[in-house]
């Protein structure tokens, strides 16, 4: 009975709220409608908040609350985890607002937005670089700003992103380049690219990280290119594999990978010798 009694009441309560809200959107006293969606914002719904303030930003143009409005539904947008329209309301109220009071917030969440929707590193990373420009945007127009350490941080986060799809797409390469064989257009193909893509991102991105892998693919693909040659390529190829792999053992003397360039050094010693 009183599990029953307390299903009765909250339906009752569920119903009063959805009649109040829809009583709001109704309203034609849009002081009241505007209060009522702050109150939504305070309380965490955000939704609704959206709801209301999409359908009062064109008549509160111009008014007082014009700054607030655009602003708190920038914001409602974000925390109900609509990123996009986040990010292009953020936009709309810095271009409306350049000099406005939430001007420097509005452009650090352009931001923000666009880096929750930032995919993992082997999608289309068209979100990634847009947000990356709009926190290079902010560090621009606001250099003293108190969230400039956070948005430098994720700045260099999602260049980390940005640098791995490079490493992927050229390990991919140089994968597929084993897959064709040992003499085979297509190998020769994505070994060459495995090395192009591999030197581009080293020059776009001279101090990654990731910096001895990328070295070490562009010498692992140069020495299988060498493997692979013809008789008119083959001791021009051998030559660049071993330039490669003195270059890579002065760079990383320590690497792991050290002993390998040692013997690839060998083996094309041996085949420029003969």
């Amino acid at each position: 009975m009183k599990k029953n009694l307390f299903l009765v009441s909250l339906s009752l309560l569920f119903c009063g709220c959805a009649g109040e809200f829809n009583k709001v959107l109704k309203s034609q006293d849009y002081d009241y409608r505007y209060e009522y969606a702050k109150q939504c914002f305070a309380q965490g719904k955000y939704n609704n908040a959206v709801t209301i303030l999409q359908d009062m930003i064109t008549m509160l143009k111009g008014g007082e609350n014009a700054q607030e409005s655009l602003y708190m539904l920038a914001m409602a947008q974000y925390m109900s985890g609509d990123y996009e329209s986040a990010s292009t309301t953020f936009k709309k109220y810095g271009s409306s607002y350049p000099k406005g009071i939430y001007a420097e917030k509005a452009a650090y969440y352009v931001g923000e937005s666009l880096f929750e929707s930032a995919p993992e590193p082997r999608l289309d990373q068209t979100p990634t670089v847009g947000a990356i420009n709009a926190y290079q945007t902010f560090l621009d127009l606001y250099p003293d700003s108190k969230l400039r350490p956070e948005a430098q941080r994720k700045l260099f986060e999602l260049q980390d992103k940005l640098i791995m799809k490079e490493y992927l797409s050229a390990k991919l390469y140089f994968n597929l380049g084993g897959y064709f064989g040992n003499v085979n257009a297509n190998n020769e193909s994505n070994y060459s690219a495995c090395i192009i893509t591999a030197q581009n991102a080293l020059k776009t991105y001279p101090f990654t990280k990731l910096r001895e892998d990328f070295s070490l693919l562009i010498m692992k693909s140069k020495f299988q290119l060498a493997e692979n040659s013809s008789e008119e390529k083959m001791i021009d190829r051998y030559r660049d594999a071993e330039d490669e792999c003195y270059g890579f053992i002065n760079e990383f003397p320590d690497s792991e990978n050290k002993s390998l360039a040692e013997r690839y050094i060998a083996k094309c010693k041996k085949v420029i010798k003969d």
